[in-house]
């Protein structure tokens, strides 16, 4: 799940129209500057409406309800923005050794944090990214009974199509943050803030953007309780348990859908996440509860590797 970053300071400037609407399962924010910046700003919300109606785990008639009623019987054809998110969660699963997966839905499920389906079929249990097979002309077929979620990378496409919109449209610079998932051009350079684990009231500075995506996952606001135990929606593909509590992960790629995914890869395993994002020309901060930021860094021969540090203070950049 994604964390709030603090909207507040994504303002592009004096922009010519900023809208808020609920969307994605949180509230999407689009400004622009620019010639018919409103008539961008609506286009823009249209890009996120169809990536919603298409991916949305939640809505029966959406194309992955579709994939995960049908598609272990025959094949399902898709949109091409669907086939387009799932060659790329493909592609992040092969990267990272499987620890992106698109197939953790039944664990989300079962631990609340999804709606049961009463017409998907029943999951094997025995399955994973791998049998999520993509065919010629957006064809799509379960080879196993497994089911999928786009939760942790379609709310950053959403945003790239948004971004795309606004582009096409010919304003002069935008920001869309969608709950968390941020992405903007042109603007004059803003400082980011995270919420800090533990105390998520309070705000750390983190970076200076005016272009690029980050994406920050956490679950101070979205874990559950179950069976006496609080857990987190963030589930590692191995073990099919939640990941431990107590830690945000902010990804800084140049798309959103890109940084989206990868920061479910550094909660999974940080220390194999590194090459991963070394291969995508992303970089992470890991903050943890007790202060501890760990941001990912190159020592002189260029290895990756992970450069610990305190952050002493609300007001201590890192």
């Amino acid at each position: 799940m994604n964390a709030p970053l603090d909207i507040r300071h994504f303002m592009v400037g004096a922009a010519d129209c900023a809208r808020a609407r609920p969307l994605l399962g949180t509230v999407v924010e689009i400004a622009a500057r620019g010639p018919d910046a409103s008539g961008a700003v609506e286009r823009a919300f249209r890009a996120v409406e169809e990536v919603q109606h298409l991916m949305s785990y939640h809505d029966p008639d959406s194309e992955v309800s579709r994939i995960n009623r049908e598609a272990a019987r025959r094949e399902v054809t898709v949109s091409p923005h669907t086939f387009r998110v799932l060659q790329a969660a493909r592609e992040f699963s092969q990267a990272s050794g499987g620890l992106f997966d698109v197939t953790v839905a039944p664990t989300l499920a079962a631990l609340g944090f999804l709606p049961r389906h009463a017409g998907f079929p029943r999951a094997s249990g025995q399955g994973d990214w791998r049998h999520v097979e993509l065919l010629p002309d957006e064809r799509v077929r379960l080879t196993r009974r497994v089911r999928i979620d786009l939760g942790g990378i379609a709310k950053g496409y959403a945003v790239d199509r948004a971004i795309d919109a606004l582009e096409a449209h010919g304003v002069h610079a935008a920001r869309v943050n969608a709950g968390g998932d941020l992405r903007l051009f042109g603007a004059a350079p803003r400082v980011i803030h995270v919420r800090r684990p533990g105390a998520p009231t309070e705000l750390l500075p983190l970076i200076e953007m005016s272009a690029g995506a980050a994406a920050t996952s956490a679950d101070y606001f979205s874990a559950r309780r179950v069976r006496g135990h609080w857990v987190s929606p963030l589930i590692h593909p191995g073990t099919r348990a939640a990941c431990p509590r107590g830690r945000s992960v902010t990804v800084l790629a140049p798309d959103c859908l890109t940084a989206d995914a990868l920061t479910k890869v550094v909660h999974a395993d940080p220390g194999r996440a590194l090459a991963v994002l070394a291969r995508f020309s992303a970089r992470a901060l890991m903050l943890q509860e007790g202060g501890v930021c760990r941001a990912y860094a190159f020592d002189d021969a260029q290895a990756p590797f992970w450069q610990t540090r305190w952050l002493l203070s609300d007001t201590d950049h890192v």
